[in-house]
């Protein structure tokens, strides 16, 4: 059974940072990238980063592009997402995903595991 588990959430003033972990689990899929996505209230749901299986391919949404940064140690099964220089549009839950398949930032959401979200409140 796939488990897909996500950490770090919180609330942080415009500014500051945190740091999101995904814990992945049960995946027999071989490689498989790993992606976060979010959604606001009220909002669509937005792809924001996502990493290939060796790490060494990346993208980023344009909105967060230059301040957050994607990462993972396959040794752990684990995905990071810092986040730097938040500001209040960044609020929303953040849900992180995975899946046997690359594709793009925009299809993250549609990934085939995903986990059940941490929260990221950015105050002004």
């Amino acid at each position: 059974q796939v488990q897909v588990v996500e950490s770090g959430g919180g609330v942080v003033q415009a500014g500051g940072s945190l740091r999101l972990s995904c814990t992945a689990s049960g995946l027999t899929d071989g490689d498989y990238a790993m992606g976060w996505f979010r959604q606001a209230p009220g909002k669509e749901r937005e792809g924001v980063s996502l990493i290939d299986w060796s790490g060494g391919w990346t993208r980023y949404s344009e909105s967060v592009k230059g301040r957050f940064t994607i990462s993972r140690e396959n040794a752990k099964n684990t995905m990071y997402l810092q986040m730097n220089s938040l500001k209040p549009e960044d609020t929303a839950m953040y849900y992180c995903a995975a899946d046997p398949g690359l594709g793009m930032v925009a299809t993250i959401p549609l990934y085939r595991y995903r986990g059940q979200g941490t929260q990221v409140t950015v105050s002004s």
